[in-house]
């Protein structure tokens, strides 16, 4: 039977990934490096879970020669881009330049009314996730969510099942009571490796990720109720 719904939250709850990478390059700017990342080289830096692993990914790639005794000049470069990338896209959340995705509120509002656990299982960071729920929802957005699994309680990243399996435990409840919502091949691999039932709204970025195993492979939840979401953790 189904009892809680798990949702990622970029590029699943809200389209997202622009906005990320407008922040990521208002911070290149802004640290004055002369990086800038282009839609195509984003759309394949996201196969990298995390901000701050994506930005080390490239620095590593960008810099193949980085002697280890540089590390710390580096991780202090990661982080103080990180923070200003942070807030940009907090900011350009704030300004209304985030939209939900089609059909997601609707079918979280019928699944709370119904009385079914809501949990977020996401590798964003805490404030992103805030500041885009608070403006989607209103300030007491938490109250809707039993559990919120993030890059600060699962430091392993997807497609480590680490957030999903952290999530499950927290709702004291097994993955086949569940099902799970996401939009990308890594996050299809982290949700199917904790044994759940797993959604695709799948978006520009994520349109030819490999999609197997994923009890259905949608574009957006606009025609997608809660029925059919039954029907769907059903479904073998």
């Amino acid at each position: 039977m189904l009892k809680a719904l798990i949702f990622d939250v970029d590029g699943t709850l809200a389209d997202t990934e622009m906005a990320h990478l407008a922040a990521f390059n208002h911070a290149f700017r802004e640290c004055a490096l002369d990086w800038h990342w282009s839609v195509e080289a984003y759309t394949q830096l996201l196969s990298i879970s995390g901000g701050r692993e994506r930005l080390k990914h490239f620095w590593k790639t960008s810099n193949p020669a980085t002697r280890a005794i540089d590390g710390g000049a580096i991780e202090d470069l990661i982080e103080r881009l990180h923070l200003v990338k942070t807030a940009a896209y907090e900011k350009a959340v704030q300004d209304g330049q985030v939209a939900m995705r089609p059909g997601v509120l609707d079918l979280i509002h019928a699944a709370a009314q119904e009385g079914l656990k809501l949990a977020i299982a996401t590798t964003t960071s805490p404030v992103n996730i805030s500041a885009l729920l608070r403006r989607a929802i209103g300030e007491d957005w938490r109250k809707l969510f039993a559990v919120v699994e993030d890059a600060s309680t699962a430091h392993l990243k997807k497609p480590h099942p680490m957030v999903y399996l952290q999530t499950l435990q927290r709702l004291r409840l097994p993955a086949e009571d569940c099902i799970a919502f996401e939009d990308s091949q890594n996050g299809l691999i982290s949700a199917r490796a904790a044994g759940l039932a797993t959604v695709i709204t799948r978006n520009s970025f994520t349109m030819d990720h490999d999609f197997q195993g994923a009890r259905a492979v949608l574009d957006s939840l606009a025609t997608t109720d809660l029925a059919a979401v039954r029907t769907l953790h059903q479904k073998r």
